[in-house]
């Protein structure tokens, strides 16, 4: 619950007027911890004791948000036995515990958009069929595929959302931050992978944890499977230009034409059912460069 979406949806879940807790791999400051909102951390693994641990001090949850896993596809293929450990394993222990401890809990899990694979052009709904290019990919189908058995066989009430592009202040990894840290230190030519051209959805992370909250309303309906995304495709070229521009540095860039294992060409989510929960995204991609550019500067610079 530590990680770059994970603390924020503490923080707005806490906002909300709930009790926020979890397990984490890392211990928290009681400054953090205030920070974000959260009440209490089991440090420990997600497996059946830490939860019970968990239980047993602070009562059974209401609900659970489920965001332990790998960090992104990359990863994956330099180790793809502690990919699915991360993205597998955990979502295993989970389930049975709260089949075991808490059946009445709803769940809301993250998904990735990396279980569409590649060889789409415009937006993607929900119904298409699953065919992952990378081990992350097969990982967060195999995640989602337990999910549907336990809601099927034990009626645990499940929500899944296929978060697309995720960034915001607090991301410390990939395109943006990459770029952010080339400029920092004064590099005249951003070098980047890829042809430019490719086309991601890049939804706030505000925004994210907004539908993350949302989806409870979909524990255990029929549609139960939601995008997270804008609906809108925006390039890698044209990310970059906007980051060189809100960092105020004229930058040129250079793309390898090499595009790493597992990363299609165009990602953009069909938002029709996130529009029928009311959620629609409330950050536009300028503004929201443009903090992100502030907060890199400051991490990068120290202003």
């Amino acid at each position: 619950m530590r990680g770059f979406i994970g603390r924020q949806l503490a923080l707005d879940l806490s906002r909300q007027g709930w009790v926020v807790g979890g397990v984490d791999l890392v211990r928290w400051g009681p400054e953090e911890a205030a920070r974000f909102g959260v009440a209490y951390v089991q440090e420990g693994t997600v497996d059946l004791a830490g939860l019970d641990l968990v239980a047993n001090a602070h009562g059974v949850p209401d609900a659970v948000f489920h965001l332990a896993g790998g960090p992104a596809v990359g990863p994956s293929f330099v180790d793809p036995r502690g990919d699915f450990a991360q993205n597998v394993e955990t979502s295993a222990n989970l389930l049975e515990w709260m089949r075991l401890r808490c059946q009445q809990a709803a769940l809301v899990c993250v998904s990735s958009s990396a279980v569409y694979g590649a060889g789409h052009e415009g937006p993607i709904p929900e119904v298409a069929p699953l065919a992952p290019c990378s081990p992350y990919g097969f990982h967060k189908m195999v995640m989602e595929d337990l999910c549907r058995s336990y809601a099927l066989n034990f009626g645990l009430r499940i929500a899944v959302v296929r978060l697309f592009s995720v960034y915001g202040p607090g991301l410390r990894k990939q395109l943006l931050w990459d770029i952010c840290r080339q400029l920092a230190s004064g590099q005249a030519v951003i070098h980047l992978g890829g042809a430019g051209g490719e086309r991601r959805d890049w939804l706030h992370v505000s925004d994210a944890v907004g539908l993350l909250s949302a989806a409870l309303d979909l524990c255990g309906k029929e549609s139960w499977v939601v995008n997270g995304g804008t609906g809108l495709g925006t390039s890698v070229r044209d990310v970059a230009t906007l980051i060189a521009g809100a960092w105020g540095h004229a930058a040129g860039f250079f793309f390898s034409g090499i595009s790493r294992p597992g990363d299609p060409h165009t990602m953009i989510a069909d938002t029709s059912r996130a529009s029928a929960l009311g959620f629609s995204s409330s950050v536009g991609l300028a503004a929201g460069i443009a903090e992100y550019v502030e907060w890199a500067k400051r991490e990068h610079l120290g202003r």
